[in-house]
């Protein structure tokens, strides 16, 4: 019986990471989602540099124990994502997991731009230096980023640079 609680405890932190991932070393993969650290001071310190620039803030909440959202940090990290991030973006990567079956962690963040709920992993907020959230419809719908192509991650991400 531990056993078979122990198994469903470690199921339900990868059952809200959506996807099935292609072949891995298809992938692009990168693991910037640091547990511990004091994300909403990320995410004024970003909001600031945003202002600063003229540019909008990338915030992908995330966990480096899921796939997907650790192939959309690859993607992003790719030379013509990482253009396109480094000339309209101001990026901060936000840990977010389940701890002990409890509430989400750094939920706080998420809830300060008016999304209540994750679902999964990755989600991504694009929101305008002074702190308008510009994407609430797509929010929490990259929890298939894994299977999403460069192109695709591109394209929407131009789009709501100019929103």
């Amino acid at each position: 019986m531990i056993r078979f609680a122990f198994a469903l405890a470690l199921a339900a932190p990868l059952a809200a990471c959506a996807t099935v991932p292609p072949v891995a070393a298809e992938l692009p993969d990168a693991a910037p989602y640091a547990e511990g650290r004091d994300a909403m001071a990320d995410v004024d310190a970003a909001l600031a540099r945003a202002a600063e620039r003229g540019t909008r803030v990338l915030l992908v909440m995330g966990g480096n124990w899921c796939h997907d959202s650790r192939a959309l940090a690859g993607w992003l990290e790719t030379p013509r994502l990482a253009a396109l991030v480094a000339e309209r973006y101001e990026p901060v990567y936000v840990h977010v997991a389940y701890p002990n079956g409890g509430e989400r962690t750094n939920i706080a963040v998420a809830r300060r731009f008016g999304i209540d709920e994750l679902p999964g992993t990755p989600n991504v907020f694009v929101i305008t230096p002074e702190g308008r959230l510009v994407n609430p419809e797509t929010v929490t719908g990259w929890r298939n980023a894994s299977s999403r192509s460069e192109e695709a991650i591109y394209t929407e991400l131009a789009a709501l640079a100019d929103r």
